[in-house]
């Protein structure tokens, strides 16, 4: 190999190590920077860079990081150094004298998804840095009304599930809050109970009838009190207690604090801090009926719990406000509220606890581990580690700015997790099958290692037989069309047509010689290696495994993989090459069943 060609081959491979996909234009630059004399045959230089990029494209991630290693060791050093995770922002008003305590307060409706994971490992950060204690307080109060659950499919409710699967969330992703400690609000609705009958007594709440949809449009709208307001304590009193002992229906009456009608934001004004529900609850059942709204049972637990400091997104100000007036009220000692911007998600992510229930009861999705919840039981099953989320998320820091958030982030972050240990196994997403002709030999053996920087572990073994100097294999019908490998270069995979020339992987070289809907035929050429020749993965047409991979958008790819692969247990994480990261879900009767990784 000469100096040029070597210098090709390490901009070539370093490119598609940090792109995913060498790009011929991005090469050519460095060559005519570097070797000037070529300048004036740039068509020749361009030719024979575009097929070291092919050659190079062909390799799946793990060769080329071996052959970059093999001839620039530095660029991997260069590749491996990450940026420093950003240091999280002291917390404010920390002594000695009084521990921080944190916590987390999760609604039950459903397992915890990668929106929430920010507000755990954030809680969790900051509660290891100050040796602080940090409470698991479910926020179970009742939800919605007996009515809307059983009348609107969209109604947020709690289901019993949901707290076992809340607490395998936080020990998956390692947050170490008190377990000695879990707080469930159903278990305090006495307490609120209380406090809203104290601050009626005081004139600072009062019992509201006014229909929901009137009180809006004609008093809240326009900051005008409505007739209850102006009635007496007594009266408020009495209300109360109809409210308790059941003489008013759900809607028909509820409590407001006194925050004014004058508040600039209408959301603010008169604030409604307790309801009736007759909504059975999965843990105490129908012991109760006048439920509070959750910010204000945050303002007496974040008191009576003494928690010291709260971490929330920026979409919550006005849960803020409405602790810090209770706090006021009541001459409490503020806690510190730390706010963090909004995260914003991709099309791929449907975050929606609501619709994961609704599409598991119906069957749609298989359960709570399915990819498409984005729950942090799912991230698990796709063989997600918690280091990379948490790194991910720990990577934003407590920016309130808003930020969009990629999926990308986490699987560059896993991959460095997962690929040591996920073996490698050709696998042909949709399928199409190649009648080769004109075979010499009866038998063809490939024996690809099961980790390219691991020999050790040794090699699969992939036999192909012939019959009559014929025989089948299948491939994959993407790798038939045109593909361009990069926007910004002119290189492509031609589309298959009669001479068509490419290497089976590991195998030998063919010819197309004609195309048919539903296969492809062609002739034996040799078995010489020809580094620019275009490589293309296989599996035998006689012996494979279906496999179903679904991925996170509700997609199912069905394809073929080599027969080694049974001998993988559920479970088990691994590279099909030139495709992404599985891991393996269960052996069915049509096949291997598998959640897509990345």
């Amino acid at each position: 190999m000469d100096e040029v060609e070597k210098c090709i081959l390490i901009e070539a491979l370093k490119n598609a190590v940090k792109y995913g996909e060498a790009r011929s234009n991005a090469v050519i630059g460095k060559i005519m920077r570097d070797f000037p004399e070529y300048r004036s045959r740039s068509e020749e230089i361009k030719s024979h860079i575009d097929k070291i990029v092919l050659e190079v494209n062909s390799w799946d991630k793990s060769a080329q990081l071996t052959k970059l290693q093999h001839l620039e060791p530095e660029a991997l050093e260069q590749k491996k150094s990450e940026p420093e995770i950003k240091e999280l922002p002291e917390l404010p008003n920390v002594t000695n004298a009084k521990k921080v305590v944190m916590r987390l307060a999760p609604y039950p409706s459903g397992a915890l998804h990668i929106g929430n994971a920010r507000m755990l490992v954030l809680n969790d950060e900051y509660v290891k840095r100050y040796n602080g204690r940090l409470l698991l307080v479910y926020d179970d109060t009742i939800g919605a009304t007996k009515d809307a659950i059983e009348n609107d499919p969209n109604a947020k409710y709690i289901i019993p599930e949901a707290y076992d699967l809340i607490r395998e969330g936080l020990e998956w992703l390692g947050i170490d809050y008190d377990k000695n400690n879990v707080i469930y609000k159903s278990d305090r609705v006495k307490i609120y109970q209380n406090y809203a009958q104290d601050l009626i007594q005081k004139g600072e709440a009062y019992v509201c009838t006014c229909d929901a949809t009137v009180f809006r449009e004609k008093y809240k709208k326009v900051g005008k009190p409505c007739p209850c307001k102006e009635l007496s304590i007594d009266v408020h009193l009495d209300r109360w207690k109809n409210m308790l002992d059941g003489s008013y229906e759900e809607r028909e009456a509820v409590v407001r604090i006194n925050t004014g009608m004058d508040q600039k934001d209408p959301a603010l004004r008169d604030h409604v801090i307790m309801r009736i529900s007759d909504a059975e609850h999965p843990r105490i059942g129908t012991k109760y009926r006048v439920w509070p709204i959750l910010d204000f049972s945050w303002g007496i637990d974040d008191h009576e719990l003494g928690v010291t400091h709260i971490i929330r997104g920026a979409d919550l100000q006005k849960e803020g406000f409405m602790e810090h007036y209770i706090w006021d009220l009541m001459g409490w000692e503020p806690a510190a509220i730390l706010l963090y911007g909004r995260m914003r998600f991709s099309n791929e992510f449907i975050l929606s606890k609501t619709l994961a229930r609704q599409k598991i009861n119906t069957g749609e999705y298989e359960s709570w581990k399915d990819p498409r919840t984005w729950s942090l039981q799912s991230l698990e099953a796709r063989g997600i580690q918690p280091d990379a989320l948490r790194e991910s998320l720990l990577d934003l820091g407590m920016s309130q700015s808003g930020i969009s958030f990629s999926e990308k982030w986490i699987y560059a972050k896993n991959t460095k997790l997962i690929d040591s240990d996920a073996n490698r196994y050709w696998f042909v997403e949709d399928p199409v099958k190649l009648d080769i002709i004109n075979l010499p030999k009866e038998r063809y053996v490939s024996t690809p290692s099961l980790h390219p920087s691991y020999e050790e572990r040794g090699t699969r073994l992939i036999e192909l037989k012939t019959k009559d100097h014929k025989a089948s294999v299948y491939i994959s019908r993407l790798d038939t069309k045109i593909q361009m490998s990069r926007k910004e270069t002119k290189v492509r995979y031609p589309k298959f047509s009669e001479g068509t020339r490419f290497r089976l992987k590991d195998l030998f070289t063919v010819e197309i010689q004609s195309v048919h809907p539903k296969k492809f035929e062609a002739r034996f050429l040799t078995e010489k290696v020809e580094p620019s020749i275009r490589k293309i993965q296989w599996v035998p047409y006689e012996s494979n495994v279906k496999v179903h991979v679904l991925k996170p958008t509700g997609v199912i790819t069905h394809g073929k993989a080599e027969n080694t692969i049974k001998t993988v247990k559920p479970g088990t994480i691994m590279q099909f090459e030139r495709y992404g990261y599985v891991k393996m879900q269960k052996s069915q009767k049509n096949g291997l069943y598998c959640y897509f990784t990345h």
